[in-house]
């Protein structure tokens, strides 16, 4: 289990057994490299943890624990400690992103628990001799379990209970309608400090750079505090940026500017669109997925993220998570008031760890690689989405298109963060931003390798997300084959959608029901490219393809991440 995980952490392995429990680490070291390997203890050794994550409070947390005896610098050394003080409800006091599991030998009990978003990716599994199985990716329990599902986010796992227990209550998450009033430079405020705070390191970073609003704002803010880091002490102010696409894509033209503008240390990654479709099944293997979306979008970051780690950097910040909070899908131009606005965007945070989420940790871990990202700070998704969802509203007749909030507060005329028609420029997927004859090239290669007939069948050969194109066809038999455990089936979201709606959002538009595809450009009316040809065609939010077996050559991969068994 722990060899099929070594990807995800090539720095250290770890492995430690207590009677018939087993804790395995593999590590990436990014903060105290040198002592902070795992598994992690107590004083005495009776309390045991291993953590997939970061734990930006540690050092405010470390003063709560004057009496306790710290073996190493690691951020998340201080979790048994805060076991040891608080049991099982000290989880709301970590501030960061984690996957953990902690051993209380005394009694030999066990916790796990997850993010309040779930940015780290955890599943849980059961065998027939009674044993629990987690791990950090689904590649590690599927030859040990007769059953696993995803962790959900948010929530801690006793072994005592044998229950799952929500520990993340924000008030948003009942979608109830909030009323405070849009404050810009609170918003501000509250987004520079989640940046801030991801800028701890004792290794080499760097920031994924789109040129789009949201990765523009992160490497603006990175930019522009980074030289009072201890960071920057250690390995100088200069910010390096990252962005990848087909030649001639709106990112790379795009993403250049902002680099030129901020003065960063820019690299610029091509792929073609063969490129893509040759790493499509390993794509596939890490990401653990047949969403149609997640895989295009995935592929190029996973692309990227092995020349980045190729230059010695270790982790990367990244602008996921805004177009959940803010509506920043082009779909939402038809949200027909803000009871519905505020509702689809609480629908679509607690559906990250599914999509956007899963894509970015599993792309970059691929290659050891480790993505930060502060739009889904724990107190800036407070502020945001306490906002009267009024503010949030896409009104094109007073100016205001999507994510018109978090454009304004970094509005600034005397000192600004970026370029106007940058800070202004219209969403673009990541999966479209990247070139657009990429998602084109996708469907072709897909249609020679599923014929009709093949697709005929489909509800009989897949019943369970049943996949409605040829491209959805085609990823769905690379995942079978990988995955074929009905467990590994149900862990992925199907449903129709539109520009990565929800099913529910469907309804706001009558003609999105005959032009169901993830693209943002099927966002008819709004986008500034949109398909001109799709009314009539049938697509699947979760549309995916797959190519025989024989057409494609078996490759081998090393995987990796936290796993327990008790």
């Amino acid at each position: 289990m722990q060899s099929l995980l070594k990807h995800r952490g090539p720095d250290w392995s770890g492995l430690h057994q207590h009677d018939d429990c087993y804790l395995a680490h593999q590590r990436l070291a990014i903060v105290d490299p040198t002592s902070g390997d795992q598994p992690l203890f107590n004083e005495d050794k009776s309390i045991i943890v291993t953590v997939n994550g970061e734990i930006y409070n540690h050092e405010e947390l470390r003063q709560q624990l004057p009496h306790h005896k710290f073996r190493t610098g690691s951020d998340c050394d201080v979790i048994a400690h805060l076991y040891e003080e608080h049991g099982e409800n000290f989880v709301d006091m970590l501030d960061g992103i984690f996957s953990f599991v902690l051993l209380d030998t005394r009694d030999n009990s066990f916790l796990v628990a997850r993010d309040a978003i779930g940015v780290t990716s955890l599943y849980i599994g059961w065998g027939l001799d009674g044993s629990v199985w987690i791990s950090s990716e689904l590649k590690g329990l599927i030859d040990d379990c007769e059953n696993f599902k995803s962790f959900p986010p948010g929530h801690l796992y006793s072994s005592k209970e044998r229950e799952f227990r929500r520990w993340y209550n924000p008030p948003w998450f009942s979608e109830a309608i909030p009323s405070a009033p849009y404050d810009p430079l609170a918003l501000r405020i509250a987004f520079e400090k989640a940046v801030i705070k991801r800028l701890m390191t004792d290794v080499p970073f760097g920031v994924l750079l789109s040129g789009g609003l949201d990765s523009s704002l992160v490497a603006s803010i990175t930019a522009r505090y980074l030289k009072d880091t201890k960071a920057a002490k250690q390995w100088g102010a200069k910010l390096h940026s990252f962005c990848v696409g087909l030649e001639g894509s709106p990112d790379l033209k795009a993403g250049k500017e902002v680099a030129d503008y901020l003065g960063t240390v820019h690299h610029e990654f091509h792929f073609t669109v063969q490129d893509g479709i040759d790493a499509i099944e390993e794509v596939i293997y890490h990401i653990e997925t047949y969403d149609l979306t997640t895989i295009r979008a995935a592929t190029p970051m996973f692309l990227m993220s092995r020349k980045i780690k190729s230059l010695g950097v270790k982790w990367v910040i990244s602008g996921e998570g805004s177009d959940e909070i803010f509506g920043g899908y082009l779909y939402f131009h038809k949200a027909p008031n803000k009871e519905e606005f505020h509702q689809e965007t609480c629908r679509k945070i607690k559906a990250l760890h599914k999509y956007d989420c899963l894509r970015a940790n599993k792309s970059t871990f691929a290659w050891g690689l480790e993505a930060r990202v502060p739009f889904l700070d724990k107190e800036f998704i407070s502020v945001a989405m306490n906002i009267d969802p009024e503010h949030k509203m896409i009104k094109r007749e007073e100016g205001r298109i999507e994510k018109w909030v978090l454009r304004k507060a970094f509005d600034d005329e005397e000192n600004p963060y970026l370029p106007k028609h940058i800070l202004y420029r219209q969403k673009e997927q990541f999966s479209d931003g990247v070139g657009y004859n990429w998602i084109d090239g996708l469907k072709d290669h897909a249609d020679k390798h599923v014929t009709n007939k093949m697709l005929l069948n489909a509800p009989h050969i897949f019943p369970h997300n049943t996949p409605n194109t040829k491209e959805a066809y085609y990823y769905r038999m690379i995942f079978e084959r990988f995955f074929p455990q009905n467990s590994a089936r149900l862990t992925v979201p199907g449903g129709p959608s539109v520009a990565c709606s929800t099913e529910k959002a469907i309804e706001w538009d009558a003609d999105w029901s005959n032009n169901l595809d993830p693209s943002g450009r099927a966002a008819l009316g709004v986008h500034v490219s949109a398909y001109e040809n799709l009314v009539n065609s049938v697509s699947s939010s979760s549309s995916k393809a797959i190519i025989p077996e024989n057409i494609i050559p078996k490759i081998e991969i090393s995987p990796i991440g936290v796993a327990i068994k008790s």
